[in-house]
């Protein structure tokens, strides 16, 4: 038996195909290798699809037959949230077609188990300071609402055929498990502001004027390689009966500010980081930090690296 992971070639699929291939468990890596690299998923095998296309399920059906495969771990997804507002049927084909794709392989195949990578962005701009997962899940921005449906298509399947599913809410991951899996794609806070201070620029920074301590955004932030524990737990959790859950928070309880987050970043580098202010960012909420109650209790997982952890590792994988 065995377990695909699409987008495994990827930032944080690459990290969970590398703890999973550690734990000896057998692995195929499904990705369309935009933004993932073959070599970070060591000796496992590649099947080369975009999941959004008419392609997706013959393939996934050939990989489900000749791996043996038993269990999902569903990554690949466009996840810019500018990007999705900037093209939004970009991302409903792309996320939700991609989901729709696999769901039907696995339901054909007899694939019985899913863990969904998801997002806190499902939450939209919270009215609280620490959300919960059966709060309000009123996303701003197409990203969000793409995989909101895709924890509706999970629940929808689990109904239809028995899927068991466990949806991820990630928020804000970084950081890097090893040096060589760093996040090198410059979409997210810590590696961009990397890639400026490679270049000699000011780092920049959208919006000062939010409703938060120093005017920036608040985030919580998560260690990869902590992230990437979760999926093995979750994983795990779907052998079990007593499932009252399908879906979890993955992050620290903890909330950082952008301004924070580089003050990080100037201490573990030694250099100067002043950034420059722009406008703010459509679909971007003041604050988004997780109540990890539920995953803790349930999974019995909690995070256990810190925001100096996490900027740390992600400069030592950069300077590799």
């Amino acid at each position: 038996m065995s377990v695909l992971v699409t987008g495994g070639a990827g930032y944080i699929g690459s990290h969970v195909v590398r703890l999973l291939q550690q734990r000896g468990t057998d692995v195929v890596v499904v990705d369309d290798l935009s933004n993932g690299r073959t070599e970070r998923v060591g000796d496992a095998p590649v099947v080369e699809v975009d999941l959004g296309t008419d392609a997706a399920t013959p393939a996934l059906a050939r990989a489900f037959a000749e791996h043996d495969v038993d269990a999902v771990i569903h990554f690949a997804a466009r996840k810019q949230v500018g990007e999705s507002v900037a093209q939004p049927a970009r991302y409903w084909s792309q996320n939700v077609g991609g989901m729709a794709n696999l769901l039907q392989a696995m339901e054909t195949a007899g694939v019985g188990k899913l863990v969904f990578s998801s997002s806190a962005a499902t939450y939209g701009a919270p009215s609280t300071p620490v959300v919960r997962e059966d709060g309000p899940a009123e996303p701003i921005n197409p990203y969000g609402q793409t995989k909101l449906v895709g924890e509706w298509m999970t629940r929808a399947a689990g109904v239809a055929w028995g899927l068991r599913a466990a949806n991820l809410r990630y928020f804000n991951v970084a950081g890097a498990g090893w040096d060589d899996l760093g996040d090198s794609a410059v979409m997210n806070l810590i590696p961009i502001v990397f890639s400026a201070l490679d270049a000699g620029q000011a780092p920049a920074v959208f919006g000062d004027d939010y409703p938060t301590p120093d005017g920036t955004c608040i985030r919580d932030y998560v260690h990869v390689l902590d992230l990437a524990q979760a999926h093995l737990a979750a994983l795990d959790h779907l052998a079990t009966d007593d499932r009252p859950y399908d879906t979890f928070n993955v992050g620290t309880g903890t909330g950082a500010s952008v301004l924070e987050v580089l003050a990080e970043v100037r201490a573990v580098t030694g250099v100067d980081v002043d950034p420059v202010v722009n406008a703010r960012r459509a679909g971007d909420p003041p604050q988004l930090v997780a109540d990890v109650s539920r995953i803790t209790g349930t999974l019995g997982w909690s995070a256990t690296k810190s925001l100096r952890d996490i900027v740390t590792s992600a400069w030592e994988a950069w300077r590799r």
